[in-house]
This record gives structure tokens, C-alpha cells and sequence, in this order.
């Protein structure tokens, strides 16, 4: 029987050239040849910021035809409502606190794949993004494992829009950096110090227990004054943000009593949030005058 998504796999034979020819440092991974595969099926999605609207309907299919859903801390539950079939489990990861180990994961994604058939392992955000989605692919791939993706709306560009910030604008940046604030050795991503030069937007995640290092990368470049919005579980009931400058976002995120989970957006296009608020605000009020 033919697995839905089976179109996402590569057809190619396992010893012929790839059509792009061989890339020159490219990583070789050994799996399986396709007549070797298909005893299960594990697809990565993406469960976009936290809106439970904001999933893509490729997604929600996904969900309604998994055995088993692997999920994550920063997935919200209720999607889990499109799986009423499913068996259930929270794999989800915090600082500080694991559900499961990554190679624990690894394997529970195989374990049930072969068990089972199909395995969806939701995400937050985008999978591809800072997700390791394409590593538990990789790894099910290895093990024999027929995988395919969804992309998911991606929280770093997402939950600045909902709060009115355009990353992009012409006259005030060209470009944007998406950073994760602390890398798998726990330490500052030497990124963000490169990025600090430039006039981009710069989305960092994962990098509030990093604040003051990056404050001080900041201010080292001569842009105290600089805006900053921080904004906590974007998209959701429980949103909240703090917008200051470079020399006083400390402050404000005491003040407003902002952690985890939350994005550090840092550039010019933070002024722009209270212009789009007020064109927001008056479109709803002429809305509400023309329905008289």
C-alpha cells in the first residue's frame, strides 16, 4: 500500500549520481535502499507558534492519520484534538528538564514506527527551525523508516508579525538574522556578536538566560539606544512583551516579568510597531462605523 507523502522521499538508486551532481564536503549517510524500506512512516510537523490557527491544513491531515504522536513542550495541546486516534506522548524539553533524552526520542520514534506505522512527531514552530527535525529524520531514515516533513510557521517571524513588528521595511532594514541565543554547548552563539555589527533585524531565540551577554555585545558596537522588543509565548492567551532600548530592556523585562519562552527581536523595525498598531486600530473603528 502506498504511504501518503511517499512523494517527499528521494526515488533516486542508491548508487547513482544525484542529479546535482556530488557536493563538494557533503555529508554521506547510509540508508537503507527503498525496497529495504517501508515498515513505518515518520513525519515531522511543524505546529506553527503556539495559535492553534495557525497550522497548515497538510498538517492537521498529518494528525489525523498518525498511530502516534511524539510531541513538544511548546506545542499546544489542543491540536492534539486532530489525532482523537492516537496514542500520545509528551517528549517535550525544558531548561533544565527532559522528558525524554534526544537519543531516548531517537529510538521511541522508530520503536513506534515499526509497531505502529505511523508516527507524526510534532513541533513547535517550523521542524527545520533550530526544530532538529532534519536529525530524527536522518536517524529514522537509517533505521529503515519511510520520513517526510511539514513545514510549520516559524515563531521567529510569526510572533513578531502578531505583535505588528515587520522584520523587514524598506528604510529600515534590508535583511534579518534568526539566531539561537545559546548553542548545544550551552554557550552564546558567536553569531549574534557578527550580527551586532550590521543594520539587520535580529531575531534571537533561545536567549533569555543570555540577555546580558548579548545586551553588552549591543552596547560594545555603540547601539544603546537601539530598540528591543522581547515578547513571551507568542501568539497565545499568555502573551506578553516588554519594548524598550538596548540600555533598557533589562529593566523592562523585570518590570514586566518576562522567561521562557520568548524572542528577542532587536532593530529599527520595533518603531515601527505603534504605527501598524494605530492603522490596526483605526481600520476596526471605521469597520465598526460602516456596520451601522
Amino acid at each position: 500500500m502506498k504511504l501518503p507523502f511517499e512523494h517527499s522521499i528521494n526515488t533516486h538508486q542508491e548508487n547513482s549520481s544525484p542529479p546535482w551532481g556530488e557536493l563538494e564536503g557533503a555529508v554521506r549517510v547510509s540508508i537503507p535502499p527503498l525496497e529495504a524500506r517501508g515498515i513505518g512512516l515518520l513525519t515531522v510537523v511543524g505546529a506553527g507558534p503556539g495559535d492553534v490557527e495557525l497550522i497548515t491544513v497538510k498538517a492537521i491531515k498529518a494528525l489525523e492519520s498518525a498511530a502516534v504522536v511524539l510531541y513538544d513542550a511548546l506545542v499546544n495541546v489542543d491540536l492534539l484534538n486532530y489525532a482523537p486516534n492516537a496514542e500520545k506522548i509528551f517528549v517535550g524539553k525544558r531548561k533544565g528538564c527532559y522528558a525524554y533524552q534526544q537519543e531516548q526520542i531517537n529510538d521511541l520514534i522508530v520503536s513506534r514506527a515499526k509497531t505502529h506505522g505511523r508516527v507524526v512527531r510534532l513541533k513547535g514552530g517550523d521542524p527545520f527551525v533550530f526544530g532538529r527535525g532534519a536529525e530524527e529524520m536522518e536517524f529514522a531514515a537509517q533505521q529503515g523508516i519511510t520520513v517526510a516533513v511539514v513545514p510549520g510557521i516559524s515563531s521567529s517571524l510569526s510572533v513578531a508579525a502578531n505583535q505588528h513588528i515587520p522584520v523587514t521595511k524598506r528604510g529600515s532594514s534590508e535583511s534579518f538574522w534568526v539566531i539561537t541565543g545559546t548553542t548545544k554547548e550551552h554557550k552564546l552563539s558567536t553569531d549574534i556578536a557578527l550580527a551586532a555589527k550590521s543594520s539587520a533585524t535580529i531575531i534571537i531565540l533561545m536567549g533569555m538566560s543570555k540577555l546580558s551577554e548579548i545586551i553588552a555585545l549591543f552596547i560594545a558596537e555603540g547601539k544603546s539606544e537601539l530598540p528591543v522588543a522581547i515578547i513571551q509565548d507568542g501568539t497565545t492567551k499568555r502573551e506578553k512583551i516588554g519594548i524598550g532600548t538596548i540600555s533598557t530592556i533589562k529593566v523592562k523585562v523585570k518590570q514586566e516579568e518576562l522567561m521562557n519562552p520568548a524572542i528577542i527581536i532587536i532593530g529599527e523595525v520595533v518603531k515601527h510597531r505603534a504605527k501598524m498598531k494605530e492603522f490596526i486600530t483605526q481600520s476596526k473603528e471605521l469597520e465598526t462605523v460602516s456596520s451601522f
